[in-house]
């Protein structure tokens, strides 16, 4: 197909074929989509409304929208989107990837079928939570996992680390100038010997004890352990498991990594040529995991969608190209 960048008058409803399908609605997405259009290429954003942050008041760490709802920065980046007449956003789920290199066709759960010479996958990651009473309820405000997103909200109190593991003692280090104390509550599990050491050299105090619930309070939330005691924190970080938002990349055979994320390359790149992804579901294999904020899911989109128009000058995204994860 041809990726012919030029202008087009932006159509009044969804366009059949375009250079790029983005999926995704969030930073990634919106970004990617962005960078894009101001190089004239035709985009088709498809946004499904449901976002990893929804539970989130506000983001934070975002130079010009620190202290943002969410919805704001979506709303502002649509409007920004709009002044491009090669881009078209809709609302819709996806329900299908298929075809090969240059010749991909994305279905949607309204019945379209829309055909590009590349995908760009910015579905994002989901948070399965512990599943201790209470949790969920205050998830993404009293609730958090992400220090540089949440911590600084909680400075000058008390903050609790649900669970105890790896990554116990490297929080610690992380909130300690921010929390007046801190506390490990070891929901039952048993430390190693590294941590204990680690712990006592802090002077972080461990409560063995299993969590038998939280509930808010006026600090933030009150614990219960199943020993009968009750520890108050204005904040609590909690480990979460993280998946797939979506069944693509599985679908597609994409080379994902330990942390069950799709592996990509500088630019986006994942296995198979013409499917790119960007934000919290994807990072290179040099790294344990993706940085997840909102900006860091923005710039993945900006880098990638730099990439994409690379490939789509070179012609890398010919049918004839060969598929691989470029180096």
């Amino acid at each position: 197909m041809s990726t012919s960048a030029a202008p087009l008058t932006r159509a009044a409803h969804r366009p059949e074929t375009v250079d790029v399908v983005v999926i995704g609605g969030g930073p990634a997405g919106l970004q990617g989509a962005l960078t894009l259009g101001r190089m004239h290429r035709r985009v088709l954003l498809i946004d499904s409304g449901e976002y990893r942050n929804a539970a989130a008041d506000h983001l934070y760490n975002f130079a010009t929208l620190d202290g943002v709802p969410p919805e704001h920065f979506r709303a502002r980046a649509r409007a920004d989107l709009s002044a491009y007449e090669t881009v078209t956003t809709i609302s819709a789920v996806v329900t299908q990837i298929d075809g090969a290199v240059g010749q991909w066709t994305v279905r949607t759960d309204q019945g379209a079928a829309v055909h590009a010479a590349a995908v760009l996958l910015a579905t994002g990651l989901r948070d399965t939570l512990p599943d201790t009473p209470g949790l969920e309820a205050l998830w993404g405000d009293v609730v958090a996992h992400c220090p540089y997103c949440h911590g600084h909200e909680f400075a000058g109190q008390p903050v609790g680390l649900l669970g105890v593991g790896p990554s116990t003692l490297h929080l610690i280090d992380l909130m300690t100038p921010v929390a007046s104390t801190l506390v490990v509550l070891a929901d039952g599990q048993v430390p190693e010997q590294e941590v204990l050491e680690g712990l006592r050299a802090r002077g972080v105090e461990l409560r063995p004890a299993e969590v038998s619930g939280v509930c808010p309070s006026s600090l933030g939330a009150e614990i219960s352990l199943a020993d009968g005691d009750r520890v108050e924190v204005g904040g609590l970080f909690v480990s979460t498991t993280l998946t797939q938002s979506t069944p693509f990349a599985e679908q597609l055979g994409l080379t994902l990594l330990p942390s069950g994320c799709v592996e990509v390359d500088e630019f986006g790149r994942t296995s198979l040529t013409g499917i790119y992804a960007a934000g919290d579901l994807a990072h290179r294999a040099s790294l344990p995991m993706p940085m997840a904020s909102v900006l860091a899911a923005a710039s993945a989109g900006q880098v990638t969608a730099s990439g994409i128009t690379v490939d789509l000058a070179s012609g890398v995204l010919s049918a004839a190209a060969p598929a691989g994860l470029a180096g």
